[in-house]
């Protein structure tokens, strides 16, 4: 079904079988998109440093925690009553 027309025409169902694939040869154009939406190489290597950036704050905030887990309680003082 074409979103746009409803069924598909004739002329698109010749298309998928010409070429073997269920994209009916519009494959390529597909990729062009995903290429297009696909950040520059400036931009993919800001995300890979704040993707670590942001691993390396949630690795100290459990570092902190288990510090504070695994502090020593101290106990209570004893007293004598009478």
């Amino acid at each position: 079904m074409n979103e746009s027309t409803g069924p598909a025409t004739s002329s698109e169902q010749t298309a998928r079988q010409e070429s073997g694939c269920v994209c009916g040869g519009k494959g390529p154009m597909l990729s062009q998109l995903l290429d297009l939406m696909m950040p520059s190489a400036a931009a993919g290597e800001h995300f890979k440093n704040a993707r670590l950036e942001f691993l390396k704050g949630i690795r100290d905030l459990l570092d902190q925690r288990i510090d504070s887990l695994s502090e020593k309680q101290e106990t209570g003082t004893k007293l004598n009553v009478e």
